[in-house]
């Protein structure tokens, strides 16, 4: 007897690919910049998603979209910042965010009154890596912290991304980080990224991203 085999994977990322393409062509209509935040865990995206709101979340019409695999702890912590909602997506397990729900957050938000989307993926370097949400770029967000092999490690999360930021410099003097290392292994995996220097907590870096933020939607520029 012929076995059929059903390539169930192929056929999931085929159906969120469609959807991902049209998520980007809603936002594009909407003149949206959108970013995919993807880190692993603990490497401080949160934190940054606060400090730019405070800074230019009512100056550059910013909304957040948040994913966790169990709770809304992230969305609760980013909604003090903004008077906009907060679309939290808790994934009930799933190590990633997928098109069709960024498609159902997109509902609830006033695309009219936005401008720039951030996307807060769940805490992983691997599955988000393999899933297009509409975005315009995903940023990499990785730490002092973490090692500065993590660009080899996961090197599809680095390659899939346009930007990534070094976060916590803070620490720089209290842990054994290469940053000129680290920074050279990323560009061995991508040598098209663009990199910041931050640290979320004190402040240290964030101006040149926040430049990148204002020039990308007062210039109208693609990413």
């Amino acid at each position: 007897m012929a076995v059929r085999t059903i390539e169930v994977r192929e056929r999931v990322m085929a159906k969120n690919d469609e959807l991902a393409a049209s998520v980007r062509e809603r936002l594009q209509s909407a003149e949206i910049a959108a970013f995919n935040l993807v880190s692993s865990p603990g490497s401080g995206k949160t934190t940054l998603l606060e400090r730019t709101l405070d800074t230019l979340g009512e100056e550059l019409g910013v909304a957040v979209i948040t994913g966790d695999v169990q709770t809304q702890n992230d969305a609760d912590r980013i909604a003090k910042h903004t008077t906009r909602l907060v679309q939290a997506v808790v994934t009930g397990g799933a190590c990633h965010l997928d098109a069709r729900q960024i498609s159902t957050a997109l509902d609830a938000l006033d695309l009219d009154e936005t401008r720039l989307l951030f996307i807060e993926n769940v805490g992983n370097l691997v599955c988000p890596a393999s899933w297009s949400l509409g975005e315009e770029a995903k940023i990499v967000v990785f730490s002092v912290t973490e090692g500065e092999d993590k660009p080899l490690k996961y090197p599809k999360m680095f390659r899939e991304s346009r930007y990534a930021i070094l976060n916590k410099i803070d620490l720089l003097p209290h842990v054994p980080f290469d940053v000129d290392r680290a920074l050279g292994y990323a560009r061995d995996v991508n040598p098209d990224l663009q990199f910041f220097l931050t640290s979320a907590l004190t402040g240290d870096g964030l101006d040149p991203w926040f430049a990148f933020l204002r020039s990308r939607i007062l210039s109208g520029n693609p990413a």
